[in-house]
């Protein structure tokens, strides 16, 4: 089975990116099943209906979030009524959605967690033990697991990684808009790559207008983070995997231009 993970949708940019590409490189790719991080996808930040349904009929079967899942008010109902939507799994539980969802493919089932770091990060319940609890209570029996971790610091990644290495099938990292270029199988079979990287505008700064950041940087001064439109990438990564033993077999990032 092929599972591609797409990086942080940001704004209409990369919405328009994902539609003209993301249908197409599934079929010509043998794609399964592919999840989409969506918490940039709105113009001005977060995600609303609009977007979402935007990247669910471009060829997304799961929508990950992260830190600005919830800055959207009418997004709320929608994390609640739809459990392909997810929102980080250590959120307050008390909080609008879902942090998992176990998707049936027929044949086998794929467990997607959604999961945020707290490194430079908002202080939510350790992600380490949280990945403990849903392993051994909501995901037990479940052989296919994925992980979007929504984190700022690249050491947390990383110790994550090998922290879950042979406990779920790959994890991938998500926020900071780069991609990096680690991807790996872990050495007892969990795939891994540190950042997956974002979809959207190709000349700009994590997908807003270079001159707004460069003037925040410069002048120190309060500034809106516009978003920027022009000729776009769509970055991911593939995770090859055996679903009788829940692990990788391949990984291969995926940077296309649009």
């Amino acid at each position: 089975m092929k599972i591609l993970a797409i990086g942080d949708i940001v704004g209409t940019c990369g919405l328009d990116a994902l539609r003209l590409a993301l249908s197409k490189y599934k079929r010509d790719n043998g794609i399964d099943f592919c999840i989409v991080n969506g918490e940039n996808s709105a113009d001005g930040n977060g995600i609303t209906p609009t977007s979402a349904d935007h990247i669910f009929t471009s060829g997304a079967d799961v929508i990950t979030t992260g830190n600005h899942a919830y800055r959207r008010k009418e997004m709320y109902r929608c994390f609640e009524d739809n459990e392909f939507i997810l929102r980080p799994c250590n959120f307050n539980g008390n909080n609008p959605g879902h942090g998992f969802v176990v998707v049936d493919m027929g044949k086998t089932q794929v467990a997607v967690v959604n999961l945020m770091g707290t490194m430079y990060m908002d202080p939510l319940e350790n992600p380490f033990l949280k990945m403990d609890n849903l392993l051994k209570k909501e995901l037990s029996g479940v052989k296919n697991i994925i992980v979007d971790f929504h984190a700022e610091a690249t050491s947390e990644k990383r110790a994550l990684g090998f922290y879950l290495d042979g406990r779920v099938t790959a994890i991938f990292g998500t926020h900071t808009h780069v991609q990096t270029s680690d991807e790996q199988i872990l050495p007892n079979g969990t795939g891994y790559i540190t950042d997956v990287g974002m979809t959207g505008a190709l000349q700009s700064v994590l997908g807003v207008d270079p001159q707004i950041v460069i003037d925040k940087f410069k002048y120190n001064m309060p500034a809106r983070f516009d978003f920027i439109r022009g000729d776009a990438i769509m970055s991911g990564c593939i995770f090859e995997i055996d679903e009788n033993t829940g692990l990788t077999t391949g990984v291969s990032r995926v940077c296309l231009n649009v």
